[in-house]
C-alpha cells in the first residue's frame, strides 16, 4: 500500500466530497473538544514498515500490519481527579466505556485486561502541578494503543528536527567570550545554557526515536520513554545536590542559615520519596506487563527482552535514588549538627556571662541590704571611709577567681603538654647517648656493626 493511499484529511475544508490523503506529522490538525487549549491530542498511524503519519482522531484500529497510536496529554494544574476523568470522557467516549476511563485515570499501579484490552498504569498520587507527580497509562490491543499522560512527556513523540545540535562538532558560545570580544563564528555554535541543559539529560531531546514497526515496539517505546523521563529528573536532582554541597563547602554562616530557613533538604527528601514511589509502581507493573504480553502471539520476543532490560534499569534507578536520599539525609544531619552547635555556643556565652555576674550581684545585694551590721556601710565614719573601694576590690577579686576557674583547664592542659614534650626530648637525648656509647661512636661516617 502506497503512502498516498493511506489517507487523512490535509485540511478541515477538504472533508466534504474530496479524497483525503495522508500528511506528515509536522502538519498540525486542530481537534475540537469541550476543553479547547487544555487537552492535547496526538494521533499517529504506522504502516509496519518503518514509516508513520498523522491521522484523524477517530479512535479506529489499524488493519493487517497497520496500527494506530492515540495519545492524550492532560494539563498540569490544580484540577481534581474527577476533572481529569471528564477530559478523558470527552475525548475517548465513545468507543471507550466508563470502565476503561476509570482504569486509565485512577491513581496507583495497575495491570490487567479491561474489556478485552491490556491496560496498565503507573499513576502516582500527589498534586498534579508538581513536577514530581508522574501519570502514564496505556490501553493496548493488537492494532491500536491509547496512552494518557499528565503533561508533556519528553521524547515520547516522533517529531523530526531540521538540524540536530549533535550532528556536528559545535563551538560553545559563552557570555564571557561574548563580552571579551572574541569573534569565532566559524562552524556550528551552541549556547552555553543549552549545553548545560543537555548535560542534565541522559538522552538528547533532539535525538530521533526509532519508528516502531509493531505494537510491541510501540509499547517498549512508551515504557522506555517513561524510564528515561524518571532518569532525567533524578539526574537533575543529583546535579542540584552536587552544586549545593559545593556551595556548602565554600559558604559560611548565612548560606547555611538560608538553607535551614528554606527547608531545602527536607523538600528535596520529600521529592525523592515521591520519585521512589513512582519507581516502585513501575517495578510492580512492568513485570506483569511483560508476563501478560509474553502470552500474546503478536508480541515479539526481542521486545520481551527489552522489557526485562527496562525493569533492570528501574531497579538500578531505585538504588540510585536511595543513594541520593542517603546523601540528602547526611547533609541535613550536618546542618542540624551545625545549628545545634551554634545554639550551644550561644548558650555557653550566656552561661559564661551569668557566672560572671552572679557573684557580683550577690555582693551588691549583700551591701545593698538596709540592715545594721553590714561592714563598710557607715560612710560618715572616718575609719571606714574607704568602704566603696574595698567593695570594688572584693568584686575584682571575685571576678578574677571566676576567670581563673575557666582558664585553669586550658592552662593545665598546656602545662601538661609542655612537660610531656620536655620529658620526650630528655628521653630521646639519653637514648642517643646510650646508643653512641654502646656502638663506640661514629667512625668515618659509618656505624660499627
Amino acid at each position: 500500500m502506497g503512502k498516498g493511499e493511506l489517507g487523512i484529511d490535509t485540511e478541515i475544508d477538504e472533508i466534504e466530497g474530496e479524497s483525503s490523503s495522508r500528511v506528515r506529522i509536522d502538519e498540525v490538525r486542530p481537534f475540537r473538544t469541550r476543553y479547547p487549549g487544555l487537552v492535547r491530542l496526538k494521533a499517529y498511524i504506522f504502516d509496519g514498515l518503518g514509516d508513520y503519519y498523522n491521522k484523524e482522531w477517530d479512535l479506529l484500529e489499524g488493519n493487517d500490519k497497520e496500527f494506530c497510536w492515540y495519545h492524550v496529554e492532560i494539563p498540569k494544574g490544580n484540577q481534581k481527579l474527577s476533572q481529569s476523568a471528564q477530559y478523558l470522557i470527552d475525548v475517548l467516549c465513545p468507543p471507550l466505556k466508563l470502565q476503561d476511563i476509570l482504569s486509565l485515570i485512577s491513581n496507583g499501579p495497575y495491570c490487567g485486561h479491561v474489556d478485552g484490552a491490556l491496560v496498565f498504569r503507573v499513576n502516582s498520587p500527589g498534586p498534579p502541578s508538581s513536577k514530581f507527580t508522574f501519570r502514564l497509562a496505556a490501553r493496548v490491543t493488537e492494532n491500536s494503543v491509547i496512552t494518557v499522560s499528565l503533561g508533556r512527556v519528553p521524547r515520547l513523540g516522533f517529531s523530526p528536527v531540521g538540524q540536530s545540535l549533535l550532528s556536528e562538532i559545535p563551538s560553545v558560545e559563552s557570555p564571557s567570550a561574548k563580552h571579551s570580544g572574541s569573534s569565532e563564528n566559524d562552524g556550528f555554535v551552541i549556547k552555553e545554557h543549552v549545553l548545560e541543559f543537555l548535560l542534565t539529560m541522559n538522552h538528547s531531546e533532539e535525538a530521533d526515536n526509532p519508528v516502531p514497526k509493531s505494537v510491541s515496539n510501540l509499547v517498549v517505546h512508551i515504557v522506555d520513554t517513561h524510564v528515561d523521563h524518571l532518569e532525567d529528573v533524578v539526574t537533575k536532582l543529583e546535579i542540584e545536590l552536587d552544586s549545593v554541597e559545593v556551595d556548602l563547602d565554600k559558604g559560611g554562616f548565612y548560606l547555611k542559615k538560608q538553607l535551614l530557613d528554606d527547608r531545602r533538604f527536607p523538600k528535596m527528601h520529600l521529592d525523592l520519596q515521591r520519585l521512589l514511589q513512582v519507581i516502585t509502581h513501575g517495578e510492580q507493573v512492568f513485570p506483569r506487563v511483560k508476563e501478560k504480553c509474553s502470552a500474546k502471539d503478536w508480541f515479539a520476543n526481542e521486545d520481551i527482552n527489552s522489557l526485562e532490560e527496562l525493569i533492570r534499569r528501574l531497579k538500578r534507578l531505585k538504588d540510585n535514588v536511595g543513594f541520593i536520599s542517603n546523601r540528602v539525609t547526611a547533609v541535613q544531619a550536618g546542618l542540624d549538627s551545625w545549628q545545634a552547635e551554634q545554639i550551644n555556643r550561644k548558650l555557653y556565652y550566656l552561661s559564661f556571662l551569668s557566672i560572671i555576674f552572679l557573684p557580683l550581684s550577690i555582693i551588691t545585694g549583700v551591701f545593698g541590704m538596709n540592715v545594721g551590721g553590714v561592714p563598710w556601710t557607715g560612710q560618715r565614719d572616718p575609719k571606714i571611709a574607704d568602704g566603696f573601694r574595698n567593695v570594688m576590690l572584693v568584686c575584682v577579686a571575685t571576678l578574677a577567681l571566676v576567670l581563673l576557674s575557666f582558664l585553669f583547664p586550658f592552662l593545665y592542659s598546656r602545662i601538661t603538654a609542655w612537660r610531656k614534650q620536655r620529658a620526650l626530648k630528655r628521653s630521646w637525648s639519653l637514648n642517643k647517648r646510650s646508643f653512641l656509647r654502646r656502638t663506640g661512636g661514629e667512625r668515618g661516617g659509618y656505624l660499627r656493626l
